[in-house]
């Protein structure tokens, strides 16, 4: 009986909805439990809870990420019309995700999971490429008018001494839309500043992308804080590590990705980022389920997350009985992130290494091994693969973690 790993501080625990919910439960009972004496404070994000609070268990969960400094979350539903009706919810309730990272105002870094298993779609890419997501602001955070006819509309600004702004949309000659958006520069300079720290820790150039030459106002601000960050606080230990950084054109970033052989970090601003880490996911690993999802706030509030969604197809194949095979690494990869840096803040060395562990027993199931889940084994460049049910694959993963953690 190997002895739990005994913990100081808690981690919060942000449980989900659907295939994830379940899957969540799983890799708990059979990969940390046995190991870890866990503690964790607990909120649960399912759609009917957040529901009933009116949303309140969402900010409530922030707010203890920022008191205990680590949580790991599963994915969660955000609501639309459908999800309304079939939920029978009193709203379309926001984005959790959104709504946490607006609390803790931090960046997302979204790394593939590389396995020899898959190779990358596009056949450039050699070494991985980390999307780092700015996490606030942008269409997130924005408001949006829907109208009916004709007319105007103008941007208002005023500030808390009373002074005004304002700046005129062109005429609408019709029905339409308009959406407003915004962001802060302590958190554009937070985002810089985390980016360029990130890329300098782990050896790699940073690339950031905006469009300045259209949105002359929103996205140049971007450009300017970063070029200031980089020239002010940066620039000198890039140049002693031999690392560079380099501004493009979003569309521009987009054709060098493409053509490059990775191994750099992409900062995106939020709605850039959220698009093109699935993006990289998909081409490099061709599955959202070998992501790993990283938020680090300047403050220094961290949350680990499952990259993808709730696996809506399979949840309603197993609530029928069915037996499924979706793929529980990037779930495993969000509990192993978070028991990381809790080891790492707490000093808890054994921890760290359960983690470390946890992570190079998953692999090897995958690569040595070749038991993988449907979805690996539909990209699979090496032949013999088994494919096994969920279960089947954490069992085999838990067989290897015991070797592992044999004294």
């Amino acid at each position: 009986m190997v002895k739990r790993i005994e913990m100081k501080n808690p981690v919060v625990e942000m449980d989900g909805d659907e295939m994830t919910r379940v899957m969540w439960s799983w890799v708990k009972e059979k990969l940390i439990l046995p190991f870890v004496d866990l503690k964790a404070e607990y909120y649960d994000l399912h759609v009917l809870n957040r529901d009933r609070t009116n949303d309140q268990v969402t900010y409530q969960a922030a707010e203890a990420v920022k008191r205990w400094g680590v949580g790991i979350k599963c994915a969660t539903i955000t609501p639309n019309a459908e999800r309304v009706k079939e939920f029978n919810l009193k709203k379309e309730w926001p984005s959790p995700n959104a709504t946490i990272r607006k609390i803790l105002d931090g960046t997302v870094f979204r790394a593939p999971i590389v396995v020899k298993n898959v190779m990358p779609a596009v056949r450039f890419w050699k070494k991985p490429i980390v999307v780092a997501r700015h996490a606030f602001g942008d269409i997130y955070d924005g408001v949006g008018i829907r109208f009916q006819r004709a007319g105007e509309a103008e941007v208002i600004y005023r500030s808390d001494d009373g002074k005004e702004e304002r700046v005129k949309f062109p005429r609408f000659n019709g029905p339409g839309v308009l959406q407003g958006i915004y962001n802060l520069d302590r958190s554009i300079e937070g985002f810089a500043r985390a980016s360029f720290r990130y890329a300098l820790m782990n050896k790699l150039d940073l690339w950031f992308a905006t469009k300045d030459t259209i949105s002359k106002v929103y996205d140049a601000r971007f450009k300017e804080i970063f070029n200031s960050i980089y020239q002010n606080e940066f620039k000198s230990d890039f140049e002693k590590a031999g690392l560079s950084y380099n501004y493009y054109l979003i569309d521009d970033a987009v054709a060098r990705v493409v053509r490059s052989e990775g191994g750099f970090v992409w900062a995106c601003k939020n709605y850039d980022g959220d698009v093109f880490s699935d993006f990289v996911s998909t081409a490099y690993v061709g599955t959202l389920a070998l992501m790993t999802s990283e938020l680090m706030s300047p403050e220094g509030y961290y949350l680990s997350e499952a990259a993808h969604g709730t696996v809506q197809r399979h949840y309603y194949k197993y609530i029928k009985g069915e037996r499924v095979s979706s793929n529980p690494t990037a779930l495993i990869f969000a509990w192993t992130r978070g028991l990381k840096r809790r080891g790492e803040l707490d000093s808890l060395p054994d921890l760290v290494d359960f983690a470390e562990k946890l992570e190079k027993a998953t692999i090897k199931t995958i690569e040595e091994d070749k038991i993988v889940t449907q979805d690996i084994a539909r990209i699979s460049d090496i032949p013999g693969s088994r494919v096994v049910y969920t279960e089947e694959f954490i069992d085999a993963i838990r067989k290897n973690l015991d070797i592992m953690l044999k004294p």
